[in-house]
């Protein structure tokens, strides 16, 4: 007798902490392969529903208020493609010590090593900044906004299927920042 076991998983569900144009391709093609989008901004310009009309939910509301009140399920993929230092700085002060499946943070080795050097200052333990995937996306040579969705989306599915991990992607990001 063969018996074949079929886990049950939740959903995948994805917030993307930004709706520009970076949020908006990740946003379309993740809802492609199956996640379930939430989208946040401050900006109704960009976030609403004319814009992501697959999204499972749309908020218009302060970035970081929204994420500190917020509980986000430990399932969650997490990404942070804000216009702004900023609004990345604080999302990432309010997700970073939260048990998610997958944090990720925009951004180039500098401005990214700006922010972790902030956190830091502010008492931050190293491990939690350790499991954020920073500079996000697989290494594709990413270079549009488009392209940089699809680096994303790649990571966010190599995370999914337990091809990647947060350890690798710190090692990757150190990897980078010693280029």
């Amino acid at each position: 007798m063969d018996v074949y076991i079929e886990p049950i998983e939740p959903s995948s569900e994805l917030y993307i902490i930004g709706a520009g144009h970076v949020g908006f391709h990740l946003a379309r093609l993740a809802h492609e392969v199956g996640f379930r989008v939430h989208v946040v901004d401050d900006r109704e310009k960009f976030a609403n529903r004319e814009r992501f009309p697959t999204a499972s939910e749309v908020v218009v509301d302060d970035i970081p208020s929204w994420v500190a009140r917020t509980n986000l399920p430990p399932h969650a993929y997490t990404v942070i493609v804000t216009r702004g230092h900023t609004n990345d700085l604080e999302a990432l002060r309010a997700l970073a010590p939260r048990d998610l499946r997958y944090l990720g943070l925009i951004g180039s080795r500098a401005k990214v090593a700006r922010i972790y050097d902030a956190l830091t200052a502010d008492a931050m333990p190293a491990e939690l900044l350790k499991r954020v995937h920073a500079p996000i996306g697989l290494d594709i040579g990413a270079v549009t906004p488009q392209e940089i969705a699809v680096s994303i989306l790649a990571e966010l599915i190599a995370v999914k299927h337990g091809k990647v991990t947060a350890g690798d992607a710190a090692e990757l990001s150190m990897k980078w920042n010693n280029l």
